[in-house]
C-alpha cells in the first residue's frame, strides 16, 4: 500500500524565518517554494542527503493550517507516503475502517493527495501522496 517515505510536513509561524534555520544554519537545500492559494499556504520543499521535509505556513487566519498553528505551535504537522494509486489505497483503508479526512483524493503540489485523520493512526496526521509521473 504505502511505498516510501515521501517527506514530513513541519508547520510554521513564518516560512522566511523557519528557511533561515533549515537552510541556512541547518543546510538543507530548498528545492521549492509554492504558494498554494486554495489551502492558504505558502510551502517550501527542502532536502538533507535522502530525506525531504516540507514548511508550511499560513497566508490567512481563516486557513485550517493557521487554526492548526494557534491550537498545537508550530511542529510536526503530518507524515507523507507514496502510494502507487490513491484511489485503490483510499478503498483500501476505508474497507479496515480508517478514518479519512479525504475520501477522494485532491490536487497537491506533486501529484493528488488525500489525508488519513489523526485519530485513525493514534495522533499523527498521514498524506497519501500519488506523484505526477514529471515528478518522480
Amino acid at each position: 500500500m504505502f511505498t516510501r517515505l515521501d517527506h514530513i510536513g513541519i508547520v510554521v509561524a513564518d516560512l522566511d524565518t523557519a528557511l533561515q534555520t533549515y537552510r541556512d544554519r541547518l543546510g538543507f537545500t530548498l528545492l521549492e517554494r509554492i504558494e498554494i492559494p486554495e489551502q492558504l499556504v505558502e510551502a517550501a520543499f527542502l532536502e538533507a542527503n535522502n530525506s525531504t521535509i516540507e514548511l508550511i505556513a499560513p497566508t490567512d487566519t481563516a486557513s485550517g493550517t493557521a487554526r492548526y498553528l494557534e491550537k498545537r505551535g508550530e511542529g510536526p504537522h503530518h507524515v507523507c507516503y507514496e502510494v502507487d494509486d490513491i484511489e485503490v489505497t483510499l478503498a483500501e483503508l476505508a474497507q479496515q475502517g480508517v478514518q479519512l479526512i479525504d475520501e477522494t483524493p485532491r490536487r497537491g503540489v506533486h501529484g493528488r493527495v488525500a489525508f488519513v485523520h489523526p485519530k485513525a493512526t493514534h495522533g499523527s496526521m498521514i498524506e497519501l501522496l500519488e506523484k505526477d509521473a514529471h515528478h518522480k
